[in-house]
């Protein structure tokens, strides 16, 4: 590892500039009441379910909720002493608030243990704390790899102290408890630890010579290496126990696809406008491509080296795993970032040039930081104006809920798709978004007069029939839906439909596009089944 020979402090390597971007990381979070991620709303009525379903017995009616032993538990469980104390909404924004905040100490602590002070490129890597997996919902994953970030650092810092026995004793509790949180963050901090473990072992045993000699260097490295990594294996016998059980589902499936994990890329930074998330990640690889070109900037071998491990975990990961998608897609903006801030001036680099950089890098910060908050804005007045029919609806109703969307993968989503968990969430009424998949999380829905109508995708309705993709159009879903198992249907921003399928619905509110209405049973009989 490269370790500073000056001992003065830049403004950018201080602490407290890294407290103050790690503050500035939660501005976009600030104002909306529930963060507009795209999954989000969706985990948020499954934890009111697990926090309520011992007092509201009519929830067990619908829902099958059972603690269990799976490696996706971090906001589930951080919610159980928050939720008391905060209420479950606040608790949940202020868990989501810190994720970036932790993915930006993480980068920048990664960083200053390698370099031995944090390189003004390494401001460049701050942006993908909002980056498309965290956009998409992803909590606990988003949660995981945050705390990962960090523990990797404490596990570099340790190892550069020769503290070997004390990281064994934080890391044996500590790599079960981020599992805990999500596998994915445990698999990674793994890969990590292990390339930094083969560099580390590596220089502390040089051979000295060439050919066979470092071969045989680089293989006993690479033994010692995996050997030091033991402390972060005990996970594996609970990932055993978690898959080999008879109540799980899910494949794992849709390997190579090239096409895909290019797009992944490109999409780092997705969020609104199509051109300037493009444009930044374009920022990203004229700073990886300069530190392949500049005399001036070089790569860390130790940071180098984690990021082409994270690229071929990233290559072999198919889309779907244990029926979980966009597996590959999460590891992507990762990726990037180790290698941005593996990048580092070289000596020649006077400290104009590097204070320069910095500026750049921390301008780019803001300027996606701020983009990411109008962002938000925008899409906080969407979600109120889709909530507001939410108090109309009372307790322990069984709403339908059809939102809106093209078969086209528009570049920003609506991120109205959950918002139907709402209704769960705070009216604790049955709604038909819920996730159904057995040993994936611990709640399933079980709802059988709801036929195709209980759970995900039921809730996504298009104007036509979209190849490849489970949605209805919305004639299908509006003749089909069992009437007799929902007494209200929502719809939020609906396709153009014929109203005659409408005729057995009374509106009791409208809010723009978004209708919520009441079955009137006595109208029309219940239609049958598809």
């Amino acid at each position: 590892m490269a370790r500073g020979t000056t001992t003065e402090l830049h403004w950018w390597q201080t602490r407290t500039f890294v407290a103050c971007v790690a503050l500035a990381s939660i501005i976009p979070l600030l104002w909306p009441e529930v963060p507009p991620l795209v999954d989000l709303p969706g985990h948020m009525g499954r934890y009111r379910v697990q926090l309520a379903i011992g007092d509201n017995p009519w929830l067990s009616q619908w829902y099958d909720f059972r603690w269990q032993l799976i490696g996706n538990l971090g906001i589930d469980l951080l919610i159980v002493p928050l939720a008391p104390i905060f209420g479950l909404q606040l608790a949940v924004k202020l868990i989501v608030m810190a994720i970036p905040a932790l993915t930006v100490t993480g980068l920048l602590w990664i960083a200053r243990e390698v370099h031995g002070r944090i390189p003004a490129t390494a401001l460049f890597a701050l942006p993908l704390a909002y980056s498309y997996p965290f956009q998409f919902g992803f909590v606990n994953f988003a949660l995981a790899m945050a705390l990962a970030l960090n523990m990797f650092a404490l596990w570099l810092r340790l190892g550069r102290l020769e503290r070997l026995r004390l990281r064994t004793i934080l890391f044996v509790p500590g790599s079960c408890l981020l599992w805990l949180c999500h596998t994915f963050g445990w698999g990674v901090l793994g890969v990590l630890a292990f390339s930094a473990e083969l560099i580390r072992q590596h220089d502390i045993r040089k051979t000295g010579v060439r050919g066979e000699g470092a071969i045989k260097g680089w293989i006993g490295a690479f033994i010692r290496a995996g050997l030091s990594c033991i402390p972060l294996a005990l996970p594996m016998v609970m990932m055993v126990l978690w898959r080999s059980g008879d109540h799980v589902t899910g494949k794992t499936q849709d390997w190579f696809n090239w096409r895909w994990k290019m797009n992944w890329i490109t999409m780092v930074l997705r969020d609104r406008w199509m051109a300037f998330d493009i444009a930044s990640v374009t920022v990203l690889f004229v700073i990886l491509f300069r530190g392949v070109r500049d005399q001036t900037i070089e790569y860390s071998r130790n940071l180098a080296l984690s990021a082409l491990f994270l690229a071929l975990v990233y290559i072999l990961l198919p889309r779907i795993v244990f029926g979980s998608a966009y597996a590959d897609m999460r590891l992507a903006p990762f990726m990037l970032a180790f290698a941005i801030i593996a990048l580092r001036p070289r000596n020649r680099l006077s400290l104009r040039g590097a204070a320069t950089l910095a500026v750049l890098g921390f301008s780019f910060f803001a300027v996606r930081l701020a983009g990411t908050t109008i962002s938000f804005l925008i899409y906080d007045r969407s979600y109120d104006q889709a909530i507001a029919a939410i108090d109309t609806v009372p307790e322990r109703a069984r709403v339908v809920s059809f939102v809106g969307r093209r078969c086209r993968d528009d570049w920003a989503y609506s991120r109205l798709e959950h918002v139907p968990a709402l209704l769960l969430e705070r009216r604790l009424a049955f709604t038909n978004d819920q996730w159904s998949m057995a040993g994936g999380q611990l709640m399933t829905t079980r709802y059988p007069i709801a036929r195709g109508f209980a759970h995900d995708p039921s809730e996504i309705v298009t104007d036509i029939r979209c190849r490849g993709q489970f949605w209805r159009p919305i004639a299908m879903a509006l003749e089909h839906f069992p009437r007799d198992a929902f007494d209200y249907v929502w719809l939020i921003h609906p396709p153009a439909f014929d109203p005659a399928l409408i005729r057995d619905l009374t509106p009791i509110r409208r809010d723009g596009t978004s209708v919520l209405y009441k079955v009137n049973r006595s109208a029309v009989p219940p239609a049958e089944t598809e």
